[in-house]
């Protein structure tokens, strides 16, 4: 058949048999650089062509100078001599070509094209799948006994449709292969059906952690499955398998979604997949199965219940906090779906699970108080970012639900981050995540842990603290692979060895193991440090309510505000280091338009929480904070600034408060879909005494001195080596050394 007969469709313009370099790009999948590569380098007077060699690639027969045009016939026939590289082979052992590739893209240009003459993209699809569902298991069915939209649907079905349908099925051999294929195409076809749809990667993680649930048939007491808010039925289509077996139900209330799910099993052949519109439907006795069985009627035959339940509902944009029926809602309905023994696996958005309990519980809180409280949660798997495509800014998560039963003391919930783990194993995260769900822990730490429900002891770390329990926020544990101890001596030798004028500094500085039992190695520590002592940590959240710590906004200044005089601004740029300190200002008369913007005191610290944590302290005061920098006050210090305490009552000094913040354990605790934010109240710092603060706070300001000492030794270097190149490059200057000078 020749790509001209694939292409067209009746009464199609004979237009259609002519492609751009831009459609040969899109339909062979190759990048623009190829094509054009192609073309140059087998023009007619290229060596690479011409005898036994290659063919030349085909001459425009049409267009421009500026966009050419060239037969499509001609195009698919040089292609064929150029097979796909690690291509799989085909059933019949034959290598596939990017000739195949460009038919197959061509196939299906001939049907996005009547997206725009039938009027509609929906109309199209429901049209292609009625006509694959008829080419599958509705052409078995006698015609009075197909479902009424199946048969209105395929005879209303426009003519040039079911040519390129048809045709489309032959090539794939399958008529739920056809049906996949143009559901496929709803993101060319410019459909909103594609906003919903489940993303692969997820739809391959939720399969393998449903397990096999294929059975020969239905019944009370065979496995069943229920997949809520069904949408165009990926999850379903994802299972191990569904083919000829019953106790499956999809659930969706958009009845034109129904009507695909329903096209689709017809297609795949998989019809006794019961679909319905309402979760409530579940509960009712099904007609022919009160006809076929002699049911007890204190136990009818419905499906109520499920071992398996899924959910990827299609979230609405904006946080519904405050909605009682948010999101959270699909979870406590799979829940109550679910049997005893059962799983339940819901997507919900990162939102639901990461926001504070506050002093008057919002609707979202009390359900997730709920689900934790019924012991209903056994993993929280944090998903990767941009993980819908289509759901942009929007970041979410998958519950994995167990079916309610006795409650246990000391249970926990095992949180994964899955975002981590794809950022370092790649695409096989799917797999990765569900061993780690089988195992119940990671190699690596941080990316997964069990955390307990409730706490049993006092400050003990629980997830119905109130606070978020998205696994980012929770997950934190020791750089693994490092012994602290060795390498901090080995970075003291070094900066010794390195800065000789600062080798007695560093040689004083002690410093020593806090639990000598945990390693070998000397100790060098002072004797009145108690180096046994276990050391627990604090959310900087808990500081914040208990008044230890103050939380200053940065605030949105226009920029025509801010100009080079008046009061420091710090903002993005200033931390990055793009600005110097001091170089944009506000007047005092501008920051009056702004009466909720707070200047900074001495000892405040900056914090700039995207893609890790940035710190830096206020040595002097009076700055303005701008948006996404935040600040932290110590009150306790500005006394002791003003003689009103005891340094020893001083629980925590800025120079440690900052350098604490910045440490490794706090740098991974980001979230967010477009910009990575690490939580302030989500930080943790360890509990130390105040002389181990006031000690450390003097270790940090000497070492931030020497270091500025060290720095402008290095600027007078790099002046001195400036003014060398400049004289010798002007012919002003001879250089030589002194004989027996050093170097």
């Amino acid at each position: 058949m020749s790509v001209e007969s694939i292409g067209q469709v009746p009464d199609e313009a004979d237009g259609t048999s002519l492609v751009s370099l831009g459609e040969i790009k899109e339909l062979a999948d190759v990048g623009r650089p190829t094509v054009s590569n192609w073309r140059r380098r087998f023009s007619k007077g290229s060596p690479q062509v011409g005898g036994d060699r290659r063919p030349p690639f085909p001459e425009p027969v049409g267009g421009s100078d500026s966009r050419p045009l060239f037969d499509a016939e001609e195009v698919a026939s040089w292609l064929d001599l150029r097979p796909i590289p690690e291509a799989e082979l085909g059933k019949d052992g034959s290598v596939p070509t990017y000739g195949d590739r460009f038919r197959h893209g061509l196939r299906l240009r001939g049907l996005v094209a009547l997206r725009h003459e039938l009027g509609s993209a929906e109309r199209l699809i429901v049209d292609a799948l009625a006509v694959c569902a008829m080419a599958g298991e509705g052409g078995d069915w006698y015609p009075e006994a197909l479902p009424e939209e199946l048969s209105a649907d395929a005879e209303a079905a426009d003519p040039r449709v079911v040519q390129a349908v048809r045709q489309l099925i032959d090539e794939l051999g399958s008529p739920g292969l056809a049906a996949d294929t143009v559901l496929g195409m709803a993101e060319r076809l410019e459909s909103d059906l594609v906003t919903d749809t489940t993303p692969p990667a997820l739809a391959e993680l939720v399969s393998r952690l449903a397990g096999p649930v294929g059975v020969v048939s239905s019944g009370p007491d065979h496995p069943t499955v229920i997949n809520l808010c069904a949408g165009t039925g990926e999850l379903l289509f994802a299972l191990d398998s569904v083919k000829g077996r019953g106790g499956i139900v999809a659930v969706e209330p958009d009845s034109l979604r129904r009507r695909i799910i329903l096209y689709r099993l017809f297609a795949h052949r998989c019809t006794a997949v019961d679909i319905c519109a309402r979760p409530e439907e579940l509960d009712t006795l099904r007609p022919w199965e009160q006809r076929e069985f002699d049911l007890d009627p204190d136990r009818p035959w419905g499906i109520p219940s499920g071992d398996v339940v899924l959910a990827d509902p299609p979230y609405a944009a904006g946080e519904r906090e405050f909605d009682e029926g948010g999101p959270l809602g699909w979870a406590l309905e799979a829940v109550h779906r679910l049997k005893r023994s059962g799983r339940g696996l819901v997507v919900v958005p990162s939102w639901t699970l990461s926001r504070p309990r506050g002093t008057t519980p919002t609707p979202n809180a009390r359900m997730r108080e709920e689900l934790l409280n019924r012991d209903a949660v056994a993993a929280i798997v944090q998903l990767p970012r941009r993980i819908h495509p289509f759901r942009t800014g929007a970041e979410h998560a998958l519950l994995v639900l167990r079916g309610e039963g006795p409650r246990k003391a000391g249970e926990t919930v095992l949180l994964v981050d899955a975002d981590r783990i794809a950022r370092r194993v790649g695409g096989e995260w799917p797999e990765y995540v569900a061993k780690v769900l089988e195992d119940g822990r990671s190699p690596v730490a941080e990316e997964a842990g069990p955390f307990p429900v409730s706490a049993f002891e006092p400050r003990a770390e629980a997830l119905l603290d109130g606070r978020s329990i998205l696994p980012a926020h929770r997950l934190a544990s020791r750089e693994q692979g490092l012994d602290h101890f060795s390498a901090t001596l080995d970075a003291r030798r070094e900066a010794a060895v390195a800065l000789p004028r600062l080798k007695e500094w560093i040689g004083n500085l002690g410093i020593a193991r806090r639990n000598p039992d945990s390693g070998s190695g000397g100790r060098d520590l002072a004797d009145d440090v108690d180096e046994h002592a276990q050391v627990t940590h604090r959310k900087v959240g808990e500081h914040l309510r208990a008044g230890q710590l103050r939380l200053l906004a940065g605030h949105r200044i226009r920029e025509s505000d801010i100009g080079d005089a008046g009061m420091m601004v710090v903002g993005r740029e200033e931390m990055l280091g793009a600005l110097p300190l001091g170089q944009r200002r506000i007047a005092l008369e501008d920051l009056a338009r702004y009466p909720q913007a707070v200047t900074t005191e001495r000892g405040d610290v900056f914090l700039l929480t995207e893609y890790g944590v940035r710190t830096r302290v206020d040595d002097a005061g009076g700055c303005v904070l701008l948006a996404p920098v935040q600040g932290l006050r110590i009150p306790a210090y500005r006394r002791l600034l003003a003689g009103e305490v005891r340094p020893e009552d001083v629980w925590m000094r800025p120079q440690p408060l900052a350098q604490l913040l910045a440490a490794p354990r706090n740098q991974q605790r980001g979230s967010g879909s477009l910009v990575r934010r690490v939580s302030v109240r989500d930080m943790d710092l360890p509990v130390l005494p105040p002389e181990e603060i006031e000690e450390l706070e003097a270790i940090l300001a000497e070492t931030d001195r020497q270091r500025a000492e060290v720095r402008r030794q290095l600027d007078a270097l790099d002046n001195l080596s400036l003014r060398l190149a400049a004289g010798v490059a002007d012919g002003d200057l001879a250089l030589r050394r002194r004989p027996g000078g050093a170097g």
